[in-house]
């Protein structure tokens, strides 16, 4: 999410009223024949009492906010909203504006919450690694000891900007062990772990505020590249951790990704607009969100005016190797690669998330995910994905974040938008992705915006959770349809993961089942004729082995993953080889 205070009622009225006209005058029609196909239009509005709608995607649980962490008389208020989430075993750590929230998930149908720890700073996102806990502070009032009070002076020694690291050990007692200050604090952070070096971790630092004065810490500058070369704009901050000594943490380098050829440190977008018709897009100063794969070793960054692709493989200095802009983004706001590193999705925050931008009268390419193709460390634009579902007046709606799903042979995202729900799509083919399931509630006010809704929807050991800023924790589960067989949800049930940070990807391996192997043959026999046919026989043959034994069992399925590979040419040949190797690995 942007930045947003003191100007949040303000800029949402005018753009309520600049839009009310058009979307009745324009939008009618669309709106009619909307209502007609899709339940999540017209919902009912309320604060727990809303109306939902969803499709093959079930809510399992939901965990309330707890006293304390609301404002009873206003419901959208900035000081409790909740942000993102990271997950450790049977926990999920909830962040937010007013501190974070550790939930115990060990029963996912009866989310408990386990402890609270109020340390405001802002959206506070966190990120956790074995018995650490990582969390952004971005916001003024940010202090060093969590006091609540804010700081009243323009130079302090009491705030704090930047990321905060807690000792975990004692989960119900967390500890602040270092605290590493930022010259303009941490919207977000990302673990980079070196698998050269298990001794140390790295974390990318993404601060998108205003530059803090160097009378407060040294060295800080929010000068242009013309007045000072040492400025603390267009760069980002990397901070080594010591895993045995967390608490000499510090910034080791702060890279220029955004330079030119000739070393020019503003060297991309410029801000501004692309032509007419286009989006006006901020200026490429800073990065928003960092998504790292090291174990293909590059990272994309969603960097305000630009997407850029880093090569991570020295995590102290990431060096950007390629770099794209959209004459339809706005801010490119977060990244998503696909588990086989092919392809790369950013999403562009229209509207700094506040804002209705899911309007029946709005670009659908505007406040979008764009879905690239990824070969030889270059980008290719390849599609668009938008909710397909027009949100209304009183809803901030826009991409948002977002994770995979471990469904072998495809690639599909669940998403949150906003108040505009969970959206689950298939991105297998980049250029006509397509939604699967969704879940949507009305919105927190028929009259009014109220800022809410599902900032993130997360797939983790089984479930896809969503954490709702204005209304507390979300469980699903995604139902079989037409569109997800059985076999394909419960091969993505075997993956199971101690640890998720959603900007931390790391490769998504099956283990060899002949569920995984029907899964495989669901996703090929889906759309193909030809394809359906051949499966029909990869099945029988699946079941006959299933029901022998030992030696009798391994000679049919070697013979089987023969014959697979064999038939793997055409469109999708490395998927009929993925189950080949699936096939041959069985026992």
């Amino acid at each position: 999410m942007t930045s947003v205070r003191c100007s949040l009622i303000l800029s949402v009225a005018l753009i309520c009223a600049a839009s009310q006209a058009r979307s009745q005058t324009n939008g009618s029609a669309a709106n009619s024949t909307a209502k007609a196909a899709d339940p999540r239009v017209g919902l009912g509005a309320g604060w727990n009492d809303a109306q939902e709608a969803a499709r093959n995607l079930t809510l399992v649980a939901h965990g309330a906010r707890p006293a304390g962490w609301f404002n009873p008389v206003k419901m959208g208020d900035i000081n409790f909203w909740n942000s993102d989430l990271a997950f450790s075993g049977n926990l999920v750590f909830q962040g937010g504006w007013n501190g974070f929230q550790v939930w115990d998930i060990s029963n996912p149908r009866s989310p408990k919450l386990r402890t609270t720890f109020v340390c405001p700073g802002g959206q506070g996102d966190p990120s956790v690694y074995g018995n650490l806990l990582f969390i952004s502070v971005e916001e003024t009032r940010g202090r060093v000891d969590c006091g609540t009070q804010g700081v009243a002076d323009t130079v302090s020694a009491d705030r704090f900007r930047g990321v905060r690291i807690f000792d975990i050990s004692d989960i119900d007692h967390p500890k602040q062990v270092a605290a590493v200050q930022t010259c303009r604090g941490s919207h977000t952070h990302t673990l980079v772990p070196d698998p050269k070096d298990t001794a140390n971790l790295y974390v990318y630092v993404s601060g998108t505020s205003s530059v803090r004065q160097s009378a407060e810490l040294a060295g800080c500058s929010d000068k242009t590249p013309l007045e000072d070369p040492n400025t603390s704009l267009f760069r980002i901050d990397v901070i080594k951790v010591p895993l045995a000594a967390p608490q000499n943490a510090k910034i080791v380098t702060s890279p220029r990704v955004f330079a030119d050829s000739t070393g020019a440190i503003a060297g991309l977008w410029k801000g501004g607009t692309h032509g007419p018709g286009t989006q006006e897009t901020s200026e490429t100063s800073r990065c928003h969100d960092i998504t790292v794969y090291p174990e293909i070793g590059l990272a994309a960054g969603a960097c305000s005016g630009n997407g850029i692709l880093l090569d991570i493989r020295d995590p102290a200095n990431p060096k950007r190797v390629d770099e794209v802009s959209d004459p339809n983004f706005a801010f490119w706001h977060s990244a998503t690669f696909n588990n086989d590193g092919t392809k790369v999705l950013f999403t562009d925050e229209w509207g700094g998330g506040t804002q209705p931008r899911c309007l029946a009268t709005d670009r659908p390419e505007w406040g979008a995910d764009a879905i690239y193709t990824l070969t030889n460390g270059k980008m290719r634009h390849a599609g668009f994905y938008k909710l397909p579902a027009p949100q209304t007046l009183t809803e901030n709606c826009v991409a948002h974040n977002g994770s995979l799903i471990p469904v072998p042979g495809r690639d599909i995202m669940a998403q949150g938008w906003y108040q505009g729900g969970v959206s689950v799509f298939d991105f297998t083919d980049a250029a006509h992705p397509v939604e699967i399931a969704f879940f949507d509630r009305g919105p927190m006010s028929a009259t009014e915006l109220e800022v809410a809704g599902d900032w993130l929807a997360y797939w983790y050991n089984g479930h896809i959770f969503a954490s709702e800023m204005g209304r507390g924790l979300d469980l699903f589960e995604l139902e079989p349809s037409e569109f997800l067989t059985k076999n394909e949800i419960d091969a993505a049930k075997l993956v199971h993961l101690d640890r998720f940070n959603a900007q931390d990807q790391s490769r998504i391996v099956w283990p060899p089942s002949f569920v995984v192997a029907r899964a495989y043959v669901d996703g090929l026999a889906r759309t193909d004729g030809l394809r359906r046919t051949w499966a029909s026989g990869v099945t029988r043959d699946l079941a006959q082995a299933e029901r022998l034994k030992g030696q009798a069992r391994r000679a049919a399925l070697t013979k089987l993953a023969t014959q697979l590979d064999r038939d793997a040419r055409g469109v999708d040949a490395s998927r009929v080889q993925a189950l080949a190797a699936v096939v041959r690995k069985i026992r």
